[in-house]
């Protein structure tokens, strides 16, 4: 027995009115629909002394906050293993609770088992959202209150850059290459990082076909960059122009393009971004960041708006996908 049509039209107009209530939720957007990153009160990033981390005791040392499946969270974790962090600088992953909607800490640490709770542990003003990366420093003894360090991946990549460590660690942003490495950021950031989310939360066609777009022009630039002065964004140094970059671009197939609606552009139509990812996917240390699996049952599991049934799907070995070779025209 089919459903009638008036009852279908009535339907799909509640389901679009419900849709729009729990997209404001998820994502704040602008009259015309386009998402917009929600604000939260800045903090200053800082960077403690080598002296003073080679005093404390290894429980007392600062700890960063990660969630397995933030992109921005992903670049300080990628800092912390390619510039050999982890004697200085333990790594704390905090699960996705997607009933609450927030990141649980299990096991709990300074007697927080939320981030949220940690955040206000630390001192935090209400309008900070309590987001990872998060850097906590939880002072040199138990009579000093934990502080934030910083919960910002753009400055918090580099401050780990700067974070003291052994003399022969790679500088991901030497002082020769810092103007690129910004001028990338300012394409990159809006286009690219941001560029999914304004995909994916967009509220109607004309911000979606505005944000693809604008991912796709990105994209191709990047393509012509790397053809003419590979093999890394700025040349011959890998920089943290690639680290802010790869998390994006390691998630697309899992999540960005099913999910999002970033399909304009295929990677595999990118011959020289595509052997980019290959070259950063081999350094040492990056596979152990990365978990599709993980990606994918956070994505698709706590984005309701965009997943009502709730179904993860399935994927390739994420190594398999990354080096296999591209078709040919």
């Amino acid at each position: 027995m089919s459903i009638p049509p008036l009852i279908v039209r009535s339907v799909r107009k509640g389901w679009q009115w419900q849709w729009q209530r729990l997209m404001t939720g998820l994502g704040p957007a602008d009259d015309q629909g386009n998402y917009q990153r929600p604000d939260s009160a800045p903090m200053q990033t800082s960077v403690p002394e080598a002296e003073d981390l080679q005093e404390r005791d290894p429980n007392r040392r600062p700890r960063l906050l990660i969630g397995r499946s933030c992109p921005w969270a992903h670049r300080t974790w990628l800092m912390v293993k390619l510039r050999g962090l982890e004697s200085s600088l333990e790594v704390i992953t905090a699960k996705a609770d997607h009933e609450e909607g927030r990141w649980r800490l299990d096991p709990s640490w300074l007697g927080c088992t939320s981030l949220l709770e940690l955040y206000r542990r630390c001192g935090a003003e209400p309008s900070l959202r309590a987001t990872v990366p998060v850097l906590v420093d939880p002072g040199r003894n138990e009579q000093q209150q934990p502080r934030l360090l910083g919960n910002d991946s753009t400055p918090l990549t580099s401050a780990l850059n700067r974070w003291p460590t052994a003399p022969e660690a790679p500088d991901l942003a030497p002082v020769s290459l810092q103007e690129r490495i910004e001028s990338w950021q300012q394409l990159l950031q809006p286009a690219v990082n941001d560029g999914v989310y304004r995909c994916g939360f967009a509220r109607n066609q004309s911000a979606y076909d505005q944000a693809s777009a604008a991912m796709a022009d990105a994209l191709e630039e990047i393509e012509r960059s790397l053809s003419k002065e590979g093999p890394w964004l700025c040349g011959t140094t890998l920089t943290l122009a690639d680290v802010r970059l790869f998390p994006t671009l390691i998630r697309w197939e899992a999540v960005y393009a099913p999910l999002f609606g970033c399909s304009a552009k295929p990677l595999w139509m990118l011959p020289e971004l595509w052997k980019w990812r290959q070259r950063f996917m081999a350094l040492p240390g990056v596979d152990a960041t990365c978990d599709a699996a993980a990606w994918r049952h956070d994505y698709f599991g706590a984005l309701f708006p965009l997943n009502p049934g709730g179904i993860v799907p399935q994927g390739p070995k994420l190594s398999t996908l990354v080096n296999s070779t591209i078709p040919q025209p």
